[in-house]
């Protein structure tokens, strides 16, 4: 396995599941790739672990939750049924699913939202009949953009920048007129529509590199090779840590642009950017556990310890690319304070900021045929990855998927055939 990340090791668990040895190599000292946990004072042994943006799932990421009951840790998700929406001036809609069965769950909530006007709010549910109906009827939709469609259907400015944007930016992390409205259909059938929990939003209790950390291995047919890169692939196996290392499979996990250093090839996607804000107060600055900003740069606060400790995030943030440090603390301080009252007179104790510049790739129209499947050219060299065709966005779901299926081709071609891959919440029959 090349790559420690949430697609190699995906892959590592469900093999070793079915009794496959299975080695991992990684370069860096620590496991999760693009969502993973690190001192915030390397220097320091007693430095506590910051994660380097907030990931978050809900309850539509099947795979993942499994993945999560392989390593033992599922109970270290905390799921949340409201989702708070904040305008500038402190102003919050809620909104929760009610006792109506899907699609018609949010109906008493969703009405309630002061954020939206009563022509916002009948051009979203026009909308959203319009995905139901159109999402396995289009033939167009990786090649349009979500804008686009949005548009298409009369969609209010203010319906797309405070509801179809608040929620798709974030998920897929990409701008409406960037991404394929193939993507945005997805996160709202599945997220929103196709059953009445599945919106609900999980958040690691723990750090999320604490998620898999390397004792969690100790009782599975697993071996961890970290900070031992690989430094080429070819077809008398892999030169990593100044050997060579051979298998009966190889599964490479890397990120697409590592590909080429390798020895593989891969299509070369444009990345899109995530921006990470910590923020630790001399205070509490609110009691909501996470919250989405509206019209203003950053778009979700996460509460991470007792309201003085606040996660924000940018997703899309090619804006903050060649901002500073300070610049960005300014704006978003400056921001916070115009939707948490008490964060205007408090003083910031410490700040950090992560920027993710390859954080995923673009969902751009046109992109999904480009995405590669988990088999090569090489009978015994396979592929995984967020951007590998997994049938999800690049999230850590999308992630998962294209690990799972890469062990399920291993198994198969083993002669050992096995099924990892759970099927999609709307098509297991469950309303």
């Amino acid at each position: 396995m090349i790559g420690g990340g949430l697609a190699g090791l995906s892959a590592a668990a469900a093999l070793s599941s079915a009794g496959f040895r299975v080695e991992t190599f990684e370069a860096r000292p620590f496991l999760g790739g693009r969502a993973t946990s690190f001192p915030l004072s390397p220097s320091d042994d007693g430095s506590e672990l910051i994660d380097n943006c907030q990931h978050v799932l809900l309850r539509c990421c099947v795979n993942l939750l499994d993945f999560y009951a392989r390593l033992g840790v599922a109970d270290r998700i905390r799921f949340y049924r409201d989702f708070y929406f904040i305008e500038p001036g402190g102003r919050v809609s809620t909104l929760r699913r009610g006792g109506l069965p899907a699609p018609l769950h949010f109906t008493g909530s969703f009405a309630r939202m002061r954020c939206l006007g009563l022509g916002d709010k009948l051009a979203i549910a026009r909308g959203l009949l319009a995905l139901r109906r159109e999402r396995t009827r289009r033939q167009d939709l990786d090649r349009i953009s979500m804008l686009d469609w949005l548009r298409e259907k009369r969609q209010t400015t203010r319906a797309i920048e405070r509801f179809w944007g608040q929620v798709l930016v974030s998920a897929v992390n990409e701008d409406l007129g960037r991404m394929a409205a193939c993507h945005g259909f997805q996160v709202f059938w599945l997220g929103f529509l196709a059953r009445a929990d599945a919106y609900e939003m999980g958040v690691p209790a723990i750090p999320l590199g604490e998620l898999y950390r390397a004792e969690l291995w100790q009782a599975s047919h697993v071996t961890l090779r970290l900070r031992c890169p690989v430094e080429r692939i070819d077809s008398d196996g892999i030169l990593a840590g100044g050997g060579r290392h051979t298998a009966d499979y190889y599964i490479c996990a890397l990120p697409f642009e590592r590909a080429g250093a390798v020895g593989l090839e891969a299509p070369a996607f444009e990345h899109s950017p995530i921006t990470g804000i910590h923020l630790w107060f001399d205070r509490a600055v609110t009691d909501l556990p996470h919250a989405t900003l509206l019209d203003r740069t950053i778009q979700w606060m996460f509460n991470k310890s007792e309201g003085r400790y606040l996660q924000l995030v940018v997703s899309a943030s090619r804006k903050l690319a060649a901002m500073s440090r300070a610049e960005i603390i300014a704006l978003a301080t400056a921001e916070l304070g115009e939707f948490l009252p008490g964060a205007r007179g408090a003083v910031i104790e410490k700040a950090h900021v992560i920027k993710e510049m390859r954080a995923t790739f673009s969902a751009a129209p046109g992109t999904e045929a480009l995405r590669p499947a988990a088999a090569t050219a090489r009978a015994n060299l396979f592929l995984a990855g967020d951007w590998t065709r997994s049938g999800w966005p690049a999230t850590m779901e999308g992630a998962v998927r294209s690990g799972y299926l890469a062990a399920e081709a291993v198994a198969a071609a083993s002669g050992r055939p096995a099924r990892f891959l759970l099927p999609d919440i709307a098509r297991t029959g469950v309303a």
